[in-house]
C-alpha cells in the first residue's frame, strides 16, 4: 500500500514526532473517505479506515520490539528501548487526536455532527454512567466509588487491547484510534462551546482569547488522558510481541521465557501506570477547576473576563 510506505519503523522511532503527521493526515484521509462514501455510519467508518493506514505501521513497530527480546539485553535496558516504540505510538495518538478535535471545531454543524455522531453518543452515555454509579450523599459524589467505577473501566479496556494485539498483531490501534475519537471530539466540543462564549461576550474572539480556548481545552483532558492512553499502548505493545513470538518462536525456548517475562514487566507497569492515571482523574483534576478559574486566569492574560 502506499500509504503505509509514508514513514518507516525505524524512521518512526528515531523521529517520533513525525507520527503526528502521520496521525493527523491517516485520520483526515479517513474522514473524508468516510463522509463521501459511507456518509451515515461515517463516525465508525473513519475509524476502520484510520486503522488500516495506521496498522502495517504499527505491527512493523511491534515486530522491531520482538526482535529486540531475542536479545541478551537486561530488562531496564529493554524497557528503554521499548519506550522507542510507545513515542511513536504516543505520537501517532496525538496526531489522530488534534486531527479529531481540528475538524470538530472547523466543519459546519451539520458534517461535524454526522462525522462524530458515534463519538458524541458515547461521551453522553459515559458521563452519565459516571454520575449514576457514584454513591451520593446530599450534593456530594463519594470519589472513591468514582475512581472505583473509572479504574476498572480503563482496567477493562486495557484487557481488550492486550486481547486484541495478540489475536490481530496491531489490532489494539482499533481501540486507540477510538478513543483518540473520543478525546478529540471531548476537546472539539469545549473549544467550539468556548468558542461560542465568547463570540455572545464583549471579549470577542481574537488571537489570544482563540488561544485559550485552544489550550485550556486540550489540557481539561491530557491531565489523565496522556498517562492512560500510554498504559494502553504499552499493554497493547506487550500483546503484540507475545503474538508475534508465538508465531514464529518455540514455546519451550529460553528466549521465550525472556519474552513473556518482558511482557509481565510491560503489562504491570501499564497497570500502574493506569492507577495513577485513575488517580489524577478522580482527584487532581476536578481540584483544578480548569473550566473556570484556570480558564478565566488565561482570559485574564488578555484583559478579558466572562461575564
Amino acid at each position: 500500500m502506499v500509504l503505509e510506505n509514508l514513514i518507516s519503523p525505524e524512521k518512526a522511532e528515531n523521529k517520533p514526532a513525525l507520527m503526528i503527521f502521520i496521525g493527523f493526515f491517516y485520520t483526515s484521509l479517513a474522514m473524508f473517505l468516510s463522509y463521501y462514501i459511507f456518509e451515515a455510519y461515517s463516525s465508525i467508518f473513519m475509524i476502520f479506515l484510520a486503522t488500516l493506514a495506521a496498522a502495517p505501521t504499527i505491527y512493523r513497530l511491534m515486530k522491531m520490539e520482538e526482535q529486540k527480546d531475542l536479545t541478551d539485553m537486561e530488562e531496564s535496558v529493554l524497557l528503554k528501548e521499548h519506550s522507542k516504540a510507545l513515542q511513536s505510538f504516543m505520537y501517532l495518538f496525538v496526531g489522530a487526536t488534534l486531527c479529531f478535535a481540528f475538524w470538530y471545531v472547523v466543519l459546519p454543524a451539520g458534517i461535524s455532527g454526522t462525522l462524530f455522531q458515534s463519538q458524541s453518543t458515547t461521551i453522553s452515555s459515559i458521563n452519565g454512567r459516571t454520575v449514576d454509579t457514584a454513591s451520593i450523599s446530599g450534593d456530594v459524589i463519594n470519589p472513591l466509588a468514582v475512581f472505583s467505577k473509572i479504574f476498572f473501566n480503563n482496567v477493562k479496556v486495557l484487557l481488550f487491547c492486550i486481547l486484541f494485539s495478540f489475536l490481530y498483531g496491531a489490532g489494539a490501534i482499533f481501540i486507540l484510534i477510538w478513543n483518540a475519537s473520543i478525546v478529540g471530539t471531548a476537546i472539539g466540543s469545549f473549544i467550539k462551546a468556548s468558542i461560542g462564549t465568547l463570540l455572545m461576550n464583549t471579549c470577542g474572539l481574537n488571537a489570544g482569547t482563540a488561544f485559550c480556548a485552544v489550550s485550556v481545552g486540550i489540557f481539561k483532558y491530557t491531565i489523565h488522558g496522556v498517562p492512560e492512553i500510554l498504559a494502553y499502548f504499552i499493554a497493547a505493545l506487550a500483546g503484540g510481541i507475545i503474538s508475534i513470538a508465538v508465531i514464529n518462536h518455540d514455546f519451550a525456548s529460553r528466549k521465550f521465557e525472556h519474552i513473556l517475562l518482558d511482557s509481565a514487566d510491560l503489562l504491570m507497569l501499564s497497570i500502574g501506570i493506569l492507577f495513577v492515571a485513575a488517580l489524577l482523574e478522580v482527584f487532581i483534576t476536578p481540584a483544578l477547576s480548569i473550566d473556570k478559574s484556570m480558564y478565566s486566569s488565561c482570559l485574564g492574560m488578555f484583559s478579558c473576563s466572562l461575564a
